[in-house]
């Protein structure tokens, strides 16, 4: 791990956002969504957060500079490291998660790489879930893997194959649940435990769910990550991520991880642009299960589809974990055609409204197949290997009405 520098980010905006509402922790999700941390009555009045437009701040004296680089005085340097408006979103992104603390980057990987540069180092070990998002498994096994980090992949939907493969040497745990993307689930809460007995950490990639649907670190997670493109944001029209954790940690990896190894900072406008995204979160999330859980339903009751992965089907296998660690099934469907990867193209090309294109989380309704897109980082061995068939096509479902999309689901299954 790198030496953290001590310059002190403001933890509360009194001086730049003043806080009215300091028993948030008593309001519910969706108020906290919208109010949290920011008091439109302060400054000129704004209803919404202003939107920081500067890279650098200035010192009154050459000793208050000095004061902010020694960490004796909270305040704003430089952006790589602070701006007011994407420190609000971190505390508002934690607040959500119920974590110590955030931290905003660019992307979604932006937020992982930081992590780990962070929390690792040659001869470490990461015991990882089988099935990860298609760039994460590539920066484990061909970023991490290259500095002398081993990689382990299991079957972590058994808690007890943690038990059997965890050593001195595994410093972290890494999953996503559901995973990208055949949805299977892990025991969040069991693995925690097995880990924190060991002393390794665990992460969370929480994408799928958001903070809305499924809370990792009140499971007993350390840290979770989020691709905030997706859900987060809602729109389709920015590109970041987030980590929530430990505050020392999470300062840690600001100075270091983030600062220092990636340099994969979030711009004060996408900031503001999931600050907005949060605001409709829970409502969206909702409309976002309803049209998943009908399109499931659906390709489970049609003769031309050979399998279906799906949480809130009575027929998935992990539907009790389900019902225990989420609060709704998800926006998100996976599932096979009988005729295998060809089928499967030929759906995909016959979508009429539903758009081909990777990415999730968004208003419109999205299509993709892994093994020709997402996760094309894995060779047609390591895609059997991790429970990825090659004929497997996913749907986000988006927010347009359920008729509309069923009946485009319908006519695309016509011709396969």
């Amino acid at each position: 791990m790198g030496k953290s520098t001590s310059i002190a980010i403001p933890e509360q905006h009194t001086d730049i956002f003043p806080m009215s509402h300091t028993n948030d922790a008593n309001k519910g999700f969706s108020t906290r969504a919208i109010h949290h941390a920011y008091d439109p009555y302060s400054g000129f009045g704004a209803l919404n957060p202003p939107v920081y437009l500067s890279s650098t701040y200035t010192f009154p004296t050459v000793e208050d500079g000095a004061a902010r680089f020694a960490g004796e005085q909270a305040g704003y340097v430089y952006s790589r490291v602070g701006n007011p408006t994407t420190v609000l979103l971190e505390q508002r992104i934690a607040d959500l998660e119920g974590g110590e603390a955030g931290l905003v980057t660019a992307s979604g990987m932006g937020a992982t790489t930081a992590l780990m540069w962070t929390l690792l180092q040659p001869g470490d070990e990461v015991i990882a879930d089988k099935t990860l998002y298609g760039c994460t498994f590539g920066f484990f096994n061909h970023g991490l893997a290259k500095f002398g980090v081993k990689i382990t992949h299991i079957d972590m939907t058994v808690p007890a194959n943690l038990e059997r493969a965890i050593n001195a040497a595994t410093k972290v745990i890494f999953f996503e649940s559901p995973a990208n993307p055949n949805m299977r689930l892990v025991d969040i809460a069991a693995v925690s435990a097995i880990a924190h007995r060991h002393g390794a950490k665990v992460v969370v990639d929480n994408t799928y769910c958001t903070p809305y649907l499924q809370r990792p670190i009140e499971l007993g997670a350390d840290y979770v990550v989020h691709s905030a493109t997706k859900y987060l944001g809602g729109h389709g029209d920015l590109i970041a991520g987030a980590i929530v954790g430990p505050k020392e940690s999470i300062d840690q990896v600001r100075f270091y991880g983030l600062k220092d190894m990636t340099g994969a900072v979030l711009s004060s406008q996408d900031a503001f642009l999931v600050l907005r995204g949060l605001k409709t979160l829970s409502l969206r999330m909702h409309r976002h299960c309803e049209n998943a859980q009908g399109i499931a339903e659906f390709l489970a009751a049609h003769a031309k589809v050979e399998l279906v992965h799906f949480p809130g089907l009575p027929t998935f296998p992990q539907i009790e974990l389900a019902r225990r660690q989420m609060k709704l099934p998800g926006g998100m469907v996976a599932f096979e055609l009988k005729g295998g990867i060809e089928a499967g193209r030929r759906f995909m090309n016959a979508l009429q409204l539903i758009t081909r294109a990777v990415s999730l989380g968004d208003a419109e309704s999205l299509a993709q197949h892994p093994a020709s897109m997402t996760h094309s980082f894995y060779t047609p061995e390591e895609r059997k290997s991790h429970m990825i068939s090659e004929g497997l096509v996913r749907i986000s479902a988006g927010l347009e009405d359920i008729e509309d999309l069923l009946n485009d689901v319908d006519q695309a299954l016509l011709v396969t």
